[in-house]
Parts: C-alpha cells; structure tokens; sequence
C-alpha cells in the first residue's frame, strides 16, 4: 500500500496535545498507510507543571507515531495575563523556524521517498500555515473545540468587515448562523472581550483557518447538527467531524499520583451505584477562598454525596497551573471534612476519564471545556455548568440553550471576576443534577449512545474521517 506522512504541531497544555495524539491513533487505526509525526513542544508558557503533564502524555506513546520534541524559545515579550491567547499565539509563532527544519531535516529527509501530504496545525498554530505553504504541503486546521466555537471564529473576519470594533458585554444578542439561538454578549469567549489583543488574536485566526485546506474537528453531526450544517454554504473549507477524540481506555496523563488516585477510586467503589456528584474544574481551573466556602455549604446543602477537586491558585499575577493543596482544611470551612466524612471525598487533581466512567457518578459540575463535555457524554453523565474561562462560557450557553443536555448553574462566570456564586444556587443545580430523571438525562444518554456509534464503521465520525484521508491522499 503506498505510503504517506503527515505531520501534527499541536499546542502545548493536556487540552491539545492529547486530543492531537488520539486524532493521530485514530487515523492509523482507519488507515495504516500514514507514517504520523507530531512535534512536541515541552517547554510550554504556563510553568514547569505542563512542561510535566507534557512529559506525561509522551509516556503513553503509541509505537505508530513519531514524536519530536522542538528546542525551546525565548518567550514573547508579552504579560500574559492581559491576554493569554495573544501569548501563547506568539509563543507559537517563534517556532515556525523550528518546525519548517524539523519537517525538512527530520521528516522529510529520513523517508524522502513517502511524500509529506499534510501538515495539521492546532488552533493557536495558525501561523504555521505559512511553514505548510512555503514547502508546498496542504495545511490542515486541527480544532479540539466544538464546531459552533469554529463558526464563530469563522464569522470574526465578516464582522468586523462590516462593523468594524469589538464586542462589548452590553451589545444586543449576537446572531451567529452556527447557533440555534441568538447568543447574549455576556457568554462569549473571555478573549473576544478583551480589549488587550484577545479579540483582534481570534479574529486572525479565523481569517486564517480559511487558507487550509480542511478543518478537522473533535465533533460528531449528532451533537451538533446545526453548527455543521451551516458550514455548508460555501466559503469555509471542508469541515470533517470526527470525534469524539478520547483517551477512552488510557490512565490519567497529569503526573504520576497512582496512589492518591486508587484511593479516590476505592472510595467511588464504596459508594452506591449512581450516587455521586463529581466536582471537577480542568487543569487550569481554581477558586478562590470565599468561592470554595460557598461551594463547600452547598454540597452540604444538597445532601448528596460528592467527589470534589479541589485545586490551588498559583500566587496573584503569576500565569502558572494550579497546584494541590498539602492540607485542605486551610480552604475549606471549618469542620467540614468531619461532618461530610460519611458522604463526601475532597481530592486534589483527578483522574476525570476513570471517575465519569465509574458506575457510582450520576452528574458532573463542571469548567464545560470541550473534551470534558465529550468524556462526560461519552459516559451518559449530566453535566452542571460552570464554565470559568476560554471558550467555556459560549460551551455552557450550547449545552444548555441550543442542546439542552445540561443543567444550568451559570453561563457567565469568569475565573478572574469578583462573582460569588452562593450556596444556595449550588445546591438547588446538583439537586435539580442529581435528582431529575427527566428530559436532560434522556437526552444525554441518547447522546451518549450517539458518540460511540459515530467513531464506529458505518458511523458518522469514521465516514468523515475516511473522506479527510481522501483528501490527504489525493
């Protein structure tokens, strides 16, 4: 069979490199004749704690794929905390030089007879379009989020053709033909309110994503029919949904805390079939003080049992991951590990795949990022919204007005706002969770049923996916 090589640049962060490497295990399980190689970039912006979880995902390798770990840059002379996606956008422009050598001297050279038909970029590697063109390879868009959050960075260039500023939290509802429904300001993405970069950062990404030849999302036509479809009229490249993408059968790839995480599951174990609330906020996801304290009265409010991640903020003004914290009780109210011993564990980082799929979790307050929203359905489990920063807000505002397959706690939290979302909200949402057995379940176990049809043969997903290798091969 002939042979072809592809080659992956995904960001750094779990969120995108793992989506990438299962999108890479994907493809050659539909169609072996791919030699697949993905650069890695280690030494991410975010601290030494993703350069670790980085570390961790490459230790999963699959023998199939080949992995080349780029040399560093020198960060881009930015405060990221104005806008974190300017930031990391420029971070991986400075890599261009790195991946067109990379691709030349290391892919390119050591199999000079299989032809490189396809470079597939992440969402923040726009840029690296140019490397693509300047080789003359097809440049394809891999984006880890939903297609409605694709059409809406697609619109971006349209907009601001016609209308020419920024978007402000107090604009009308916002008619965006990848959503059911007009979309409020107040649940758009942190970064097109931001005025330091944000916005002018996604609107250039969408005007990029247009010069690829395809955009490959981590989608199914189930979940989200509307958004593909209005892909359809023309002036947007081929869309080819084919997730969910998961690390269904995989260990957690955040570190190696093997014993902290038996004993969260021992503890699931222990607990009644379909009992648990599972509390569990992404890799960047933190509180503050009063926010915790509320969070803790309202699980004791709501009377169920809960498994709760509770994460540290790194120190105010350092752009770092949260940490775990060496002893809980300095966060959380007084007494409360005594008095919910019987109903509740309170954890550190989680490994989330494992728990959602475990038979004692009923729902899932949860960040609403992509892949959780995806391994949540995979699993049938209702998610609670709580969106805190990225794109999640718009994810929240989907599940919830557009699908409804989600129970509303907020749309509209900001991980840096002075919101304070009280007790009583949160126990009447993981009652309203936990206690329902209504349109919301039913819905989300037929979208569960959905997802694993679409990856199988005959399945939506893998009929996508075998026209995008197709394209590449043609």
């Amino acid at each position: 069979m002939k042979k072809a090589q592809l080659v992956l640049v995904p960001s750094p962060g779990i969120g995108h490199l793992v989506p990438a490497i299962e999108f890479a295990k994907r493809l050659l399980d539909q169609d072996d004749s791919f030699l697949v190689t993905v650069l890695v970039i280690i030494r991410a912006p975010f601290g030494p704690d993703t350069d670790t979880s980085n570390q961790s995902v490459l230790t999963t390798i699959d023998t199939r794929i080949q992995y080349i770990t780029l040399p560093t840059v020198t960060p881009p002379d930015l405060d990221p905390l104005r806008s974190p996606e300017n930031y990391v956008t420029s971070f991986m422009e400075a890599h261009k030089p790195l991946v067109k050598d990379a691709v030349v001297n290391h892919v390119m050279s050591n199999k000079s007879s299989v032809p490189v038909v396809g470079l597939v970029v992440d969402l923040f590697c726009a840029s690296m379009i140019d490397v693509a063109n300047e080789l003359g390879i097809s440049s394809y868009v891999y984006f880890a989020s939903s297609a409605a959050f694709l059409g809406l960075l697609l619109y971006l260039p349209t907009r601001q053709e016609q209308v020419g500023i920024e978007f402000k939290e107090t604009d009308p509802d916002l008619i965006v033909s990848c959503f059911a429904n007009p979309v409020p300001a107040r649940v758009l993405p942190s970064a097109l309110l931001n005025k330091d970069g944000g916005y002018t950062c996604f609107e250039n990404l969408g005007r990029r994503f247009r010069e690829a030849k395809g955009i490959v999302v981590n989608s199914y036509v189930e979940l989200e029919s509307h958004a593909v479809s209005s892909f359809l009229g023309g002036g947007t490249p081929p869309v080819y949904t084919v997730g969910p993408l998961l690390n269904v059968n995989g260990h957690s790839l955040m570190g190696s805390n093997s014993d902290r995480h038996g004993k969260i599951m021992e503890w699931l174990d222990d607990q009644p079939e379909k009992s648990v609330v599972f509390l569990c906020f992404g890799s960047i996801g933190r509180f503050r003080e009063a926010q915790v304290k509320e969070i803790a009265l309202g699980l004791e409010q709501s009377g169920h049992r809960f498994l709760w991640s509770v994460r540290k903020p790194p120190p105010e003004g350092h752009f770092a991951l949260p940490s775990d914290y060496s002893n809980f009780e300095e966060v959380l109210p007084d007494g409360f590990l005594e008095r919910t011993k019987n109903i509740g564990m309170v954890c550190g980082w989680a490994p989330q795949m494992q728990v959602l799929a475990h038979k004692a979790i009923k729902g899932f307050v949860s960040h609403c990022g992509w892949n959780s929203i995806l391994e949540s359905l995979w699993h049938g489990v209702p998610i609670v919204t709580w969106p805190m920063h990225a794109e999640q807000q718009i994810n929240a505002f989907q599940m919830v007005e557009d699908l409804g397959i989600a129970v509303e706690m907020t749309l509209d939290y900001r991980m840096r706002s002075d919101n304070l979302v009280l007790a009583d909200k949160i126990a009447r949402s993981v009652k309203s969770a936990m206690e329902e057995d209504g349109e919301v379940r039913n819905k989300v176990k037929a979208m569960s049923e959905a997802s694993r049809k679409a990856v199988m043969e005959g399945g939506s997903s893998f009929a996508a996916l075998g026209d995008l290798i197709k394209d590449m091969l043609s």
